[in-house]
């Protein structure tokens, strides 16, 4: 079935959408630059077993831009008044990357919109990226941006403003936070997924975790003393290609369902 697309005007912006297959509602947000386009090996595995609300967030793809700066806050607001605005009230959201960021934000900042949530390769602190990462992040501007219009990127979208996308992500990326006062007080059961090999620390995953509730105790025999949180670590992938391990939206639908 082909993907039903629009735009619908939230906050002042034009925000691009896409819904893929049939049943209970996810919102799936991109990572940093990529657009839907980053996440699309995600979309057939996922539409199989629930409707998939694919967004572009603010100055990514082919959502407009104005003249506010990138902010967490600001996209999971948008994403937020998207729900409203198409008449949905709650749906479980899974975000990676910077679409991370926004999800985790809309589970504090919204949580009656939250059902479940899926946090893919998302640090709940700056600090949780490797140092070489944030250095990376503070290179990002006009400069960086002018490989952009050879990519692939620039002709699947032509409207996007590189250097001002690269500046304004520069921008928010150097911006401190540390959420993890939020996180033990959100009540939607999470899954995090990172890659073995994944821009994240690997012993700011487990502090992630314990924030959750998870990592305190055996879980029983029976597994009845198990947190109502998950983590996923995928093998033989990184922060730059876990959205095409084969595993990643079956362990997704699993958690969604219920069954783990």
């Amino acid at each position: 079935m082909a993907a039903r697309t629009g735009y619908t005007h939230v906050n002042g912006l034009d925000i691009y959408h896409e819904v893929h297959g049939e049943g209970e509602p996810l919102i799936l947000l991109h990572g940093g630059v990529t657009g839907i386009a980053g996440i699309e090996p995600l979309l057939p595995g996922l539409a199989a077993h629930r409707q998939v609300i694919a967004v572009e967030l603010q100055a990514h793809g082919r959502t407009g831009d104005s003249d506010r700066p990138l902010s967490f806050d600001a996209m999971a607001d948008d994403v937020a008044g998207l729900m409203a605005a198409i008449g949905l009230e709650r749906a479980d959201w899974m975000g990676y990357s910077l679409g991370g960021g926004a999800a985790l934000r809309a589970a504090i900042r919204h949580p009656e919109t939250v059902r479940r949530l899926i946090l893919v390769s998302t640090p709940y602190a700056r600090d949780g990226w490797y140092p070489e990462v944030l250095e990376g992040m503070a290179q990002l501007g006009p400069a960086a941006a002018a490989g952009m219009k050879q990519s692939p990127f620039a002709k699947l979208y032509p409207k996007v403003d590189w250097a001002v996308l690269f500046t304004k992500l520069r921008d928010l990326l150097e911006q401190d936070y540390d959420l993890a006062g939020e996180v033990t007080a959100m009540k939607a059961p999470t899954m995090l997924a990172f890659a073995d090999a994944d821009a994240v620390r690997p012993a700011h995953i487990v502090e992630f975790y314990g924030l959750l509730g998870g990592g305190k105790r055996d879980a029983g025999l029976d597994g009845s003393l198990r947190p109502t949180a998950r983590l996923a670590i995928l093998p033989g992938f990184s922060h730059y290609d876990i959205c095409t391990a084969p595993a990643l939206p079956e362990l997704a639908n699993s958690f969604l369902d219920g069954q783990f």
